[in-house]
């Protein structure tokens, strides 16, 4: 039995140096891409990298076609660029564009889809691969080569410098050949698949798996509810507090992304789907209803973590009640100043 290494842990922000967001290769080898900018390449492999989390959560509309929710801010976020940089690298990759992917408005507060267009492309008329092509006459096959000498003048003006001792290694070689073993076959592995088939049910996921897959579910809850609510309105229409807004979205988004069956919400067990569905629902309005709400409230809140999610689950019934009620109390003093 081998002996132990002794290896070290990961500290702090190492654990993520094996994250990788993939660009298709196809991408940068494809002629027919060549006028599309790296920067818009690299955000099309965002997008891709978001396909996995609509998978999981089974984001797909009636003909089984795979959305994702991805905001001009996250690509802002991500690609640390401004708003009119990220609004051009849509506009490249969207039907006007090259057509690699298509948004479509919902409407009524509602988050913009968007179907991200498989990347591979048919052969171009005329072009044929490598292996159907009819080797050149005079040209010489893989026997022919194995039954000439070594000193043919084929070997020794090789390009290629053979890795191990090939019958057909020449002197003056320049690049290393791939070894000979069967389990490197690197060409016909799919490294361009843009997203991974979910795990079997049966199967149980590895450790931290889990984690990383609720993890994953928030974050596309967050970003949902950010889109619903309009978080960069928020703050720039009113001196909200920023960290105010944040919590709220966190709060929803953790609800959202519960594997508990019920939430107690105003001191009653609520089915989790129908908080889900309520706070997926709510727009910048409620938000701005539920936080006047809160200041003006004098009482002192013991629990305000459940205080807050009871109010922002109460916000579309009680929110036309709230607005109703102040209308009668300015009439009612317009009346008595009058």
């Amino acid at each position: 039995m081998p002996s132990n290494l002794n290896l070290d842990y990961y500290y702090g922000t190492e654990a993520e140096q094996y994250s990788f967001y993939r660009v298709p290769k196809a991408l940068l080898t494809d002629p027919r891409y060549k006028g599309v900018s790296i920067e818009a390449k690299v955000l099309y492999g965002l997008l891709l990298d978001r396909m996995s989390l609509s998978v999981r959560n089974g984001w797909m509309d009636k003909d089984r076609r795979v959305y994702i929710y991805f905001t001009q801010e996250d690509a802002m976020a991500l690609m640390s660029c401004g708003k009119d940089k990220a609004t051009r690298l849509f506009r490249e990759l969207d039907q006007g564009g090259i057509g690699l992917i298509e948004r479509k408005k919902q409407g009524q507060g509602r988050p913009t889809r968007i179907y991200v267009k498989n990347f591979t492309l048919p052969p171009e008329p005329g072009q044929t691969r490598q292996s159907d092509q009819t080797p050149p006459e005079g040209s010489q096959t893989a026997e022919d080569q194995q039954s000439r000498p070594l000193d043919s003048a084929a070997v020794k003006t090789a390009h290629f410098e053979q890795s191990a001792p090939l019958e057909m290694s020449g002197q003056d070689s320049g690049f290393s050949a791939p070894n000979k073993t069967d389990k490197n076959k690197t060409d016909s592995n799919d490294t361009e698949s843009s997203i991974p088939p979910p795990a079997p049910s049966r199967v149980s996921p590895p450790a931290g798996a889990h984690r990383r897959m609720l993890m994953d579910e928030m974050d596309g809850y967050r970003e949902r509810i950010r889109e619903n609510i309009g978080c960069g309105l928020l703050l720039l229409e009113r001196p909200y507090d920023a960290e105010e807004i944040v919590g709220y979205v966190e709060l929803m988004a953790e609800t959202c992304a519960s594997r508990r069956e019920y939430i107690r919400v105003n001191g009653e067990e609520v089915p989790t789907e129908l908080v889900r569905k309520r706070f997926l629902k709510l727009d910048g309005e409620h938000i701005r209803y539920v936080m006047d709400s809160l200041r003006q409230n004098t009482a002192q809140v013991v629990n305000i973590r459940a205080y807050t999610l009871a109010a922002l689950y109460n916000a579309p019934v009680t929110i036309s009640q709230y607005y109703a009620a102040q209308v009668s109390r300015d009439m009612a003093q317009g009346f008595g100043g009058a």
